[in-house]
């Protein structure tokens, strides 16, 4: 077996099993922080053993046991309890099963378990997105537009927090879900997210691993809670996202933006499901949330034959009170995309350019802001807006496709 077809196997292994091997140890070691490692240990001996050994018939299996043995020599040399009792929690686990909960799923489970309302909601974002997710702090960092120290510090305080309050690590009852799912749609929002346009330069530009993840256990959740509006509305935000997913990189490798993409590739069971939510969320009669607003969003998007079929008038107003909820840069900046389609670029750049104290290290600000001063005639000044954008980017597509931009200028 070749080096790469073994790292493919340890990364499919790492895939299925992270959450389930994190989940069994936390249960065992009552740790998240021991746990976390001790998995992280024995996928790294993975790394380094599978390639000369071979990769085992049962990987998930040879995972669980080296990362429970990894721990247990972690807790014999902090000496953290009686010898005797840890030998006989840890060599005896006669312990009766918890009970599911509310929530069959494992990773789920986890998920809900991880968004303890106790910790600030960024906090139990970003640390439920590494404890489960299985996103490396850099990926996480680049999710929430913060320094790589400054996320790994977020996270190491979520932990010393859970440790000096004494949050249990306790499966959530069906009383416990309204008051975690917002943190819980912010982790699958993320995790698609960094699915749908990869930020690290050494993976796949998509990866459908992480997309269909997400789509999965966002289906979970709505079986569990079908009058939650906001969870209905990221559901048919990821479909209709996803339903492009096939026509958003070119065969040469190249992101292939939505102006330009092959409509007839999209995936049509995928837009009419999407379509069937966002107007189910419609007929409710209720303000919509932020991702229903999102959805509707990209409904309108999708509704388009062409391009030039697109209704901007509507996608603004949708903007508009998307904004009113969430007046995050982001948005702004997106919102701004559709002002260039209705008034124009001038007007766009004048609303980009104020986001700049903001977005100065966003990769999308300086891209849009290259496209707005293309449109306006200032080459040069677009030619310096892509050369930071793409030094700013880590997606090999959306490398590529910046660079073609930037050399058309001529």
């Amino acid at each position: 077996m070749s080096e790469l077809e073994v790292r493919e196997a340890i990364t499919r292994a790492h895939r299925e099993e992270w959450a389930r091997v994190v989940a069994a140890l936390t249960r065992r070691f009552g740790d998240l922080d021991i746990a976390e490692e001790a998995a992280a240990e024995a996928f790294a001996t993975a790394v380094a053993r599978w390639p000369t050994d071979g990769v085992p018939a049962n990987p998930g299996a040879w995972l669980t046991t080296t990362a429970t043995r990894k721990a247990i020599d972690r807790l014999r040399r902090e000496n953290k309890r009686d010898h005797k009792q840890q030998e006989a929690q840890m060599l005896h686990d006669d312990a009766p099963p918890e009970p599911l909960g509310a929530i069959d799923d494992e990773r789920l489970r986890l998920i809900f378990t991880c968004c303890h309302p106790a910790l600030a909601m960024d906090t139990r974002v970003a640390l439920t997105l590494r404890m489960v997710g299985g996103l490396t702090v850099p990926e996480i960092a680049r999710a929430f537009l913060v320094q790589e120290a400054t996320m790994g510090q977020r996270i190491t305080r979520a932990k010393a927090k859970i440790k000096a309050a004494r949050i249990p690590y306790r499966v959530p009852s069906a009383e416990d879900l309204p008051v975690r799912v917002s943190g819980v749609l912010a982790v699958l929002f993320l995790v698609f997210n960094e699915g749908y346009l990869a930020t690290g330069p050494d993976t796949d530009p998509v990866r459908h691993d992480l997309t269909a993840e997400a789509i999965r256990l966002t289906r979970l959740i709505r079986t569990l809670m079908p009058q939650d509006g906001e969870t209905t509305g990221l559901l048919a935000l990821m479909l209709l996202i996803e339903a492009r997913r096939t026509a958003r990189v070119s065969p040469t490798g190249e992101l292939v933006t939505l102006d330009e993409q092959d409509r007839g590739a999209w995936d049509a069971a995928l837009v009419a499901e999407g379509h069937r939510l966002v107007r189910e969320r419609l007929a409710a009669g209720v303000a919509p949330g932020r991702y229903q607003l999102l959805a509707a969003i990209n409904a309108v998007h999708t509704s388009a034959r062409d391009i030039r079929d697109t209704d901007w008038s509507q996608i603004v107003a949708l903007y508009d009170q998307l904004v009113r909820l969430d007046p995050s840069p982001i948005i702004a900046l997106n919102r701004a995309v559709a002002i260039a389609e209705l008034d124009g670029p001038e007007v766009a750049l004048a609303a980009v350019d104020r986001l700049e104290d903001r977005l100065a290290g966003y990769h999308a600000y300086h891209a849009t802001r290259a496209d707005l001063l293309r449109r306006l005639g200032s080459s040069q000044r677009s030619r310096e807006a892509y050369d930071q954008a793409i030094e700013l980017a880590g997606n090999s597509a959306e490398i590529a496709y910046l660079t073609r931009r930037r050399d058309q200028l001529g």
